[in-house]
């Protein structure tokens, strides 16, 4: 089975990856890390401060060819992040599809008020950030409202995080 998991910046899509691997013990790959190393290799121009819509162009294109490896030899794998693209089922026929879940984590916009600086202090539960100046209030409203209505225009699953945070993902 594979799972993949997107939503934006803050939503715990690491952690929820973490807590999967631990449950399950299906192994996760982390776009943000395959982004870095090849930033940091100096195989792309682009930096982490490019635009999302760059990004998603160029990682995903190598995410979705690993997921089709992954099916193919009948292994598990959990991928996070959030350049997964909302139209992601056009890339694969329905001999891959059955294979795959997908959940976007979106918090609503009265989760993002009342909880605020919960979900800046929890930002390094599982990784480091080393600089967290750009998560605003107002980027958190706007990224979530964005993907709730991506989902809902294409039809993607995803986990609403209102009142408490308990995201499970069940498949």
């Amino acid at each position: 089975m594979i799972l993949l998991i997107a939503g934006c910046s803050h939503t715990g899509k690491t952690a929820l990856a973490q807590r999967l691997l631990e449950q399950y013990h299906y192994p996760y790959l982390s776009v943000d890390h395959l982004k870095m190393g090849l930033i940091r290799s100096g195989y792309t121009h682009l930096t982490p401060e490019s635009d999302d819509g760059e990004l998603t162009a160029y990682l995903w294109p190598v995410v979705r060819e690993i997921v089709k490896t992954a099916v193919e030899n009948g292994q598990n794998l959990i991928v996070e992040g959030c350049y997964i693209p909302f139209d992601w089922k056009k890339d694969f026929s329905e001999e891959y599809l059955e294979h795959i879940r997908y959940r976007c984590l979106i918090m609503t916009q009265q989760y993002i008020r009342t909880h605020f600086s919960d979900i800046k202090a929890y930002a390094n539960v599982i990784e480091q950030r080393l600089d967290d100046s750009f998560c605003t209030m107002d980027m958190l409203l706007e990224e979530n409202a964005r993907n709730l209505e991506e989902c809902q225009r294409y039809g993607c699953e995803y986990i609403l995080i209102d009142g408490q945070y308990d995201v499970e993902f069940r498949f």
